[in-house]
This record gives C-alpha cells, structure tokens and sequence, in this order.
C-alpha cells in the first residue's frame, strides 16, 4: 500500500508542478510533510537541502530521496517514476501543440497566466523555508525565537550573492562550513 501511495503522491507532484523543482516545492511539502506525515519539517529541510546540493532536477532528486527514506530502493524508484511518469506524458503532448499553434494569441496569453503562479509557488516555498531556518520546527516568529547565527549566515550569504553573483556552490559550501564552525563553538 506504501508503494500506491508513493506513486500517487509523487504523480500529483509531478503532474502539478508546473515551472519546475522550486515550484515543486510546496507541493512535496504538502504531500510528504501535512497529508502524509512521512517526514517532519526538518527532514523535508534537509532533503531539500541534499536534492538542490546533488545533480539533477530537485523534484525527482526530492523524490528519490523521500523514497528511499519511507521504503527503501523499491520505494526510490516508485516514488521518481510517479514524479517523471506526468512530465513526460504531457511534454510530449505540449510540444506537439506548441509546434503546431505557437503563434495564436490564446497560447501566449496561457503562458503568460501561468508565470505569476509560478512566481508564487516559488516565493511560497522560499518563504517557508526560510522561517524553518531562521525559526526552527515551532515557527513562532519573534525576535526572541531567531536563530540569530542562521539570519547572520543567510544575511551575509544574500549579500555575496548579491553583490558578487559567485558561484552558489561556492556560496552553500562557505555557508555550511561557517555552520559548521559557528554552532560547534556557539
């Protein structure tokens, strides 16, 4: 039954998760976090966190990563075939329409409804973790509950990204090492 589930849930990612692995975001917190409690917040953070560190799209990384987590290897890949199954389905029937219809004035005014939604989806779950890592598991949102060594590595990492436009993997690797280093002696 596990498996069914799996598969459900991350075919609901996959069919929904229009403009990408950010955008999928919400949608696999909902579904692995609040629908089914398989993972807590700070289990779905920091699966996350690996999915955006290793290659590939954050929504199959994510997952593989929550399958394994709930049922193994089997688990992995029913969960990843759910999240691409859709994708692939409907890429294939776009394609076909956008090839053949690109230039009607309905077609651009869709796409053009749906960036916004994207935008939101995105700043949703942006916003949703940045309260979990500034404000732990709880979320009370007081200054008294601020993690205020996590504001100060995400403040000093929004301004190097900013400012410099580096590399962010360079960006995540100082800001894990100065995590490293601040919470041992802090």
């Amino acid at each position: 039954m596990i498996y069914l589930q799996l598969f459900w849930s991350f075919f609901q990612i996959g069919l929904f998760s229009i403009g990408g692995g950010y955008a999928a975001m919400p949608l696999i917190q909902h579904q692995v976090v609040e629908l089914h409690p398989w993972l807590t917040m700070t289990q779905f953070a920091d699966i996350m966190t690996i999915a955006e560190m290793t290659p590939g799209p954050i929504a199959i990384n994510s997952a593989t990563f929550v399958g394994i987590q709930i049922a193994g290897l089997p688990g992995a890949i029913i969960a990843t075939l759910g999240c691409v199954f859709p994708s692939c389905v409907i890429v294939l029937a776009l394609a076909y329409v956008y090839y053949h219809y690109k230039g009607l004035d309905v077609i651009q005014g869709i796409l053009a409804g749906l960036r916004p939604a994207v935008v939101a989806m995105i700043a949703s779950a942006g916003l949703s973790l940045l309260v979990l890592a500034l404000w732990g598991e709880e979320g009370q949102i007081s200054l008294s509950h601020l993690d205020w060594v996590a504001a100060g590595i995400f403040a000093v990492a929004l301004v190097v990204l900013r400012r410099w436009k580096p590399d962010p993997i360079l960006v995540m690797a100082g800001a894990g090492a100065a995590g490293a280093i601040l919470y041992h002696f802090l």
